[in-house]
């Protein structure tokens, strides 16, 4: 078995700041909050996270919610999150 230095370290953390935006942020009650997940965390390990932590209203609007990775669209959840970095939650936006 063949590991990196990065997954190998026990108890090795990802810190993640999320910012919440209208709907989410009613949702979760709060604008932003930070997340302490373990080393190599994506981010459907976030989403899990949050769901958990705030129910099912935050649950609703994350199944349908776009999400930016330090300013930058993801749409694969699988995506990792580098330790310090921010993700933020946009539900569905109406209007014109």
């Amino acid at each position: 078995m063949t590991g990196d230095a990065s997954t190998a370290v026990s108890g090795a953390t990802t810190t993640v700041t999320v910012r919440y935006f209208a709907g989410a942020r009613a949702a979760a009650g709060v604008p932003e909050e930070t997340l302490a997940l373990p080393s190599g965390a994506t981010v459907h390990d976030a989403l899990a996270t949050l769901s958990a932590r705030h129910g099912d209203a935050l649950s609703r609007v994350l199944r349908a919610a776009s999400f930016l990775v330090d300013g930058v669209a993801v749409r694969d959840r699988a995506a990792a999150l580098p330790d310090g970095t921010g993700l933020d939650v946009l539900p569905p936006f109406a209007g014109g």
